[in-house]
């Protein structure tokens, strides 16, 4: 799963929240529980009836409503456990309350998922010693996950802090009734060629699709998504191999940031913004409003649950211009928890390849485990949503060409500044791309301390 967009309300070098800010971020910490309903410790075990939180954002497919009823699962097989998720959907005001949570030591759920562009700053010195050691809790086999993914949540002492959930490799999520209307291919091998190795490729297909479009519709969903799947798709991103920031001089950057303000000022775009409160994202998926989005494999999922029964089977997905990993999450216990032993033993469970194969075949969440990646259910898996799309075969082979790129403790602030306060200002406002370029290395100057 990645994280959905969103302002970071710091005013400060240091933790420093508006009125505001505190109030919005108090509202997001009701979310993720309070020390007063978590209920009893490890000690009690045994038979006693134990509640444990799970903190998320997004979608990440363990409910029991729409996604793989793990919840349920798991209670049944453990009669004294009872499993509560709250669930905030912007990913920035979760991750945001999550650390001033972990400052306090209180009001912590007993499992919070961490998204990949905040697993550097979990690892990192001021934040390890806040987590449980999950390579060494019960049921954990670290040996089970991509090496890669293992190292992302490993600390400088080798502590694992977090279990990968998923990865995101990533396609392209076309309307094959949109393309056909403005005379471009619908077969997915043929619509991949289009843009083969090249992001500009896209860009000249969306001029094409523009000539033609169908009313009321754009080629691509958003400009900041075009960005997030481009800067995805390259080795060098917000930091260097030492974990130092390096955006402004970084070719990856530049690329996504080029390449994104391309499609904006010619029109392409849908003028979206992802994950926004107000569901406009989502309502666009419902109403038909754009031909394409960027799509790693979680995206499957909340395509199927926002455009609903009305546009199934008219979703196909072809191969990205470039191959690319867009997101991928972890679980991690907090020590403050009160539950620890035992929410570690839920985290194992939830991220083994048994249930990671389970999500993915009804919330697209393709595993961070070898063997979920290998097994039958995920190769062969063709949901019901995407009738003759062999959505296993896609993202496996996708998976296979991910080149992890090195990750820093700010590149989740850093891409939200640049995405929610750059690129949007240019789609929506028309303010000047060297204008908004400037006001993000401003914010980034004052908000983070590098």
């Amino acid at each position: 799963m990645r994280i959905s967009t969103g302002v970071a309300r710091r005013r400060s070098r240091a933790v420093t929240l508006s009125t505001s800010g505190l109030l919005a971020l108090g509202l997001v910490l009701t979310g993720c529980g309070s020390d007063g309903d978590s209920g009893t410790d490890d000690a009690a075990g045994g038979d006693k009836q134990i509640t444990l939180r799970v903190g998320t954002f997004g979608s990440f497919g363990f409910d029991n409503k729409t996604g793989a009823k793990l919840y349920a699962e798991y209670e049944k097989l453990n009669p004294n456990i009872k499993i509560e998720e709250t669930n905030v959907a912007d990913g920035q005001k979760y991750w945001d309350a999550l650390k001033l949570r972990l400052s306090q030591g209180s009001g912590l759920a007993d499992i919070q998922a961490i998204e990949v562009g905040y697993i550097a700053e979990a690892t990192g010195d001021a934040m390890a010693s806040k987590w449980v050691d999950l390579g060494k809790a019960d049921g954990a086999d670290t040996s089970a996950f991509l090496d890669w993914k293992v190292k992302q949540a490993t600390t400088r002492n080798d502590q694992v802090i977090a279990l990968g959930t998923d990865i995101g490799p990533m396609g392209i999520c076309y309307r094959k009734d949109l393309f056909e209307k403005a005379g471009l291919p619908t077969d997915r091998e043929q619509v991949g060629q289009l843009w083969a190795g090249d992001w500009n490729k896209f860009l000249e297909q969306g001029e094409k699709y523009k000539a033609k479009a169908p009313d009321g519709t754009a080629f691509h969903d958003s400009a900041s998504g075009l960005f997030n799947a481009v800067i995805s798709s390259e080795p060098d991103q917000y930091s260097d191999e030492s974990g130092k920031l390096h955006w402004e001089g970084s070719p990856g950057v530049a690329k996504a940031w080029d390449v994104a303000v391309k499609a904006a000022q010619g029109g392409l775009t849908g003028k979206l913004r992802q994950f926004d409160e107000k569901g406009t994202w989502n309502a666009a998926f419902k109403n038909s409003k754009f031909a394409t989005v960027a799509c790693p494999s979680w995206m499957t999922g909340i395509i199927k649950d926002q455009a609903g029964p009305a546009n199934k089977g008219k979703w196909d997905i072809a191969q990205a211009p470039v191959p690319a990993n867009w997101g991928g999450s972890f679980l991690a216990v907090p020590k403050a928890g009160k539950n620890t032993a035992e929410a570690a033993k839920l985290a194992a469970w939830l991220t083994a390849p048994e249930q990671q194969a389970k999500v993915f075949a009804v919330n697209g969440n393709i595993p961070s485990t070898t063997a979920g990646l290998s097994s039958e259910a995920v190769q062969n898996a063709q949901p019901e949503y995407y009738p003759g799309v062999p959505v296993g075969k896609i993202y496996s082979a996708a998976a296979q060409k991910i080149t992890p790129a090195p990750i820093g403790r700010y590149d989740g602030q850093v891409k939200t500044f640049l995405t929610d306060n750059g690129i949007l200002d240019i789609e929506t406002r028309g303010t000047a791309p060297d204008k908004a370029w400037n006001n993000v290395k401003k914010l980034i100057e004052d908000k983070i301390d590098q």
